[in-house]
């Protein structure tokens, strides 16, 4: 078998072309790497020879298909265990080589990409909501349908409906998701979160399982161990539910492409929570601890009974910080739906009496390539009578500005984690029905960044609403042909992001 890889499917791939040769960019090895595409094929295998409704069935899909998510598992012995799962399902028939995907015409490969990688994303939506035991027979469905498409001769007239009808299911997952996050944990309310330590043992949780952080909370009780929140799972603080513990006191550093940086000598257990991993240095290795689908050679995996006292004896044996940091520093977290629906009324009159001019939604992933500076460049020149909300570990490229109130309210309203787009998406429509418009026609403006597989969703969920005039960057996906960017240009108006000024001077007309 070759040892050379071949994947495209995170916006920091190779040359803005792919990651081939013996590893991806994202640390993953050719080994990997190629299993992770036997998986896929035998996946594909299942979803032919099977139906969506056994449950145990349905979550050996969902686990399988997140697992080849970016940055989530990177031990080959996992993923060898996955398969052999979904080939005693399938009987290792119907499937499909991967291969035969990356090789196929380049608007057919773009289209299968696009349905693949969005399928993955949700997949990773749909494991979140299944773990608070909410599951939906139409997204379950879907994830057969479109894996039965990725193995199929179709041309692009059978393939776009189904790239679409994964924006659909994607929608429906996301709100299953909200429902399950807000029915466990209650309704998010504004927080101010402390950016600074205190002294003593530590734990810090990154990646974005709500229900490991809770069980972390219950089981460091009284134990004298500091938690703390990293990357995407700053929302937490704004959850009622998680919020009312009092020893978790913070959120300690940025997005995930600073963890090397940020986890270096750090004296805390680091517990990766779904996705979100990088390799971690031998340095600091000894210290990860891994949960749910996230797997790392040489690392300490909690297992499904999520006992994780291996974490919690590693705080204590290392003892924590030593001495608090006072800076004040802090950030806020906890404008969900709920909250922005909740003063509904005060943002229409505000809208009404021209205080409020326009809205911009700015976020989606971080990452580490050039051109993220954008981002931050653009909030920082938005007129001071807009409003910005945004999302996701993105948000940390500005998350850090003051930029003031306008009509009583924050400029800037950090709306969770990057499910949350269901919650954006709500006060869109619920903004338009208000002013009797299309979202189309409101003054709000889409610039979205983009990483990974979950990202892909999100942007196949707009598209299935019509949403047009999305800003994308800070590259287009690689695997995005001409003959497709096209299509979405002419029928959708999606804009590569150029620069800052530019954009939004076109934004606001």
């Amino acid at each position: 078998m070759s040892e050379e890889m071949f994947c495209f499917q995170c916006e920091q791939t190779a040359g803005g072309r792919g990651c081939m040769g013996r590893a991806g960019v994202c640390g993953k090895t050719s080994e990997v790497a190629m299993l992770q595409d036997e998986l896929t094929s035998a996946l594909i295998g299942l979803a032919n020879n099977t139906d969506a409704g056994n449950p145990e069935v349905d979550s050996l899909v969902r686990r399988a298909l997140f697992a080849t998510l970016t940055n989530v598992d990177f031990d080959a012995d996992s993923i060898r265990s996955l398969t052999a799962e979904v080939r005693k399902v399938s009987g290792g028939k119907g499937e499909c080589p991967a291969s035969s995907i990356w090789t196929a015409q380049e608007d057919i490969r773009s289209l299968k990409s696009l349905i693949l990688f969005g399928i993955r994303g949700m997949a990773a939506y749909a494991y979140h909501a299944e773990v608070l035991g909410e599951t939906s027979p139409a997204v379950d469905a879907m994830l057969y349908k479109a894996l039965r498409a990725i193995g199929s001769d179709m041309g692009m007239d059978g393939l776009l409906p189904v790239v679409l009808g994964v924006g659909e299911a994607n929608l429906e997952c996301m709100a299953m998701l909200d429902r399950a996050n807000t029915g466990t944990f209650g309704v998010p309310s504004p927080a101010t979160v402390s950016r600074d330590v205190e002294p003593g043992p530590a734990i810090i949780v990154t990646g974005h399982d709500l229900e490991d952080l809770k069980a972390i909370l219950e089981q460091t009780e009284g134990k004298g161990i500091n938690v703390y929140t990293h990357g995407e799972m700053l929302p937490a603080h704004a959850y009622p539910e998680l919020n009312k513990y009092p020893h978790l006191k913070g959120n300690f550093g940025t997005a995930w492409q600073n963890q090397k940086k940020e986890f270096e000598g750090v004296p805390a257990a680091v517990v990766f929570t779904t996705n979100c991993l990088m390799p971690p240095a031998e340095s600091y290795r000894d210290r990860v601890f891994t949960s749910g689908p996230v797997a790392y050679p040489g690392t300490v995996h909690i297992g499904d009974g999520k006992d994780f006292t291996p974490a919690i004896e590693k705080a204590l044996e290392l003892g924590g910080f030593k001495e608090a940091t006072s800076t004040g520093a802090t950030f806020t977290t906890g404008f969900g739906h709920g909250f922005v629906l909740s003063v509904a009324d005060k943002v229409i009159e505000a809208v009404k009496a021209g205080q409020i001019g326009h809205f911009f939604l700015v976020g989606g992933c971080d990452g580490a390539k050039p051109g993220r500076g954008y981002f931050r460049e653009f909030v920082q020149n938005t007129p001071e009578n807009t409003v910005v909300l945004t999302l996701a570990c993105g948000k940390y490229r500005f998350n850090d500005l003051d930029l003031g109130t306008v009509a009583g309210l924050p400029r800037m309203m950090d709306m969770g984690q990057c499910n949350d787009a269901y919650g954006a998406i709500q006060v869109a429509v619920a903004l338009a029905n208000a002013f009797g418009c299309g979202v189309n026609d409101l003054p709000l403006s889409m610039v979205l960044s983009w990483y990974e597989q979950k990202a892909v969703c999100i942007l196949l969920t707009l598209l299935h609403l019509g949403i047009k005039d999305i800003y994308l960057g800070p590259s287009l996906p690689a695997f995005v042909s001409s003959g497709v960017l096209d299509f979405l240009v002419q029928n959708f108006g999606i804009h590569a992001v150029g620069e800052p000024k530019a954009d939004m001077d076109a934004m606001l007309g």
